[in-house]
Parts: C-alpha cells; sequence; structure tokens
C-alpha cells in the first residue's frame, strides 16, 4: 500500500509540473531567486495594437497586462498620452531575460521612457507589481513568444 502511495505522488508530481509547463498566449511567467509569478496578458503585436496599448482604460486588474512584441528586437520608447493608470514597464530581450524595469510610469507624461536597444517585448503591468514581486534586470520570462532556440526558459 506505501508504494501505491508513493507511486500516486510522483505521477501527481509530473502532472502538476506538465500543467505548469504549459505556455499559453494569454499568459506569461516571470522568475528569479526570489520570486516565480505569472500574469495574465493581452498581446500587442500590429503597428495599431502597438499604438494603443493601454491608453484610454481607467483598471487594469491586479496581475494583468499588456505584452508588446517587437519582431525584430529593436530600440523601443514608450510615453502616458492619453493612458490613465499608472504603470510598470518591463523591457526584455529575445532569449525571455529582463534587460530593464521602469517602475510608476506617471499617467499623461509625454517624457519618452527608453527601453534600450535589442527589445523583444514589453510588459506593462500595475505600477508597484515590480517591486512586490522582485522583478529586476535578471529576470525570465516565459511566453509562447520566444523561440524555442534562443528563449532562456523554453515552454
Amino acid at each position: 500500500m506505501m508504494r501505491f502511495w508513493a507511486s500516486l505522488a510522483v505521477c501527481v508530481t509530473f502532472l502538476a509540473e506538465g500543467v505548469a509547463a504549459e505556455c499559453r498566449p494569454d499568459r506569461v511567467e516571470l522568475r528569479n531567486d526570489q520570486t516565480h509569478v505569472r500574469f495574465d496578458v493581452e498581446l500587442a503585436v500590429t503597428g495599431p495594437e502597438k499604438s494603443r496599448g493601454l491608453m484610454f482604460r481607467e483598471h487594469l486588474p491586479n496581475r494583468s497586462g499588456m505584452l508588446f512584441v517587437y519582431d525584430p528586437p529593436q530600440q523601443v520608447a514608450f510615453w502616458m498620452k492619453n493612458t490613465l493608470i499608472p504603470l510598470d514597464m518591463i523591457f526584455v530581450d529575445h532569449a525571455g531575460v529582463v534587460t530593464r524595469v521602469h517602475e510608476g510610469a506617471i499617467p499623461g507624461d509625454l517624457t519618452p521612457i527608453e527601453g534600450g536597444g535589442d527589445i523583444f517585448a514589453v510588459l506593462e503591468i500595475n505600477a508597484g507589481l515590480s517591486a512586490r514581486y522582485g522583478i529586476q534586470p535578471g529576470t525570465q520570462m516565459r511566453h509562447e513568444i520566444f523561440s524555442q532556440a534562443s528563449a532562456i526558459w523554453p515552454c
């Protein structure tokens, strides 16, 4: 009987790991030595989607955000014109590694927020969540947009 329960525990562990490893287009995961956190996301891939971003929204649910994709990787800058929600911006390279975090972007501010060069993706989340979850340069991001060949944390 003991062997049965041990086998069942191993099976449950493998199943749980398989579910956790699932990538979905509407979710990103971030991890480092301090954290492992998930955010539900909307994708902004086309020019119009990226231009509109989170403008005019009055609320962003907790642990939600928008993931902007830049393929090929490039120099990017954001501003907060017509954005009503204070945001953190997480800039990520093609391998899925956070290269820069801008905390507390001010609603309506037209000052450019530079992400740097060679940026593949930018995650916008509610202001303060980067600090709360310990998201910083070096943090790894997982999402299906990162190719298996270059991803540091593949799906």
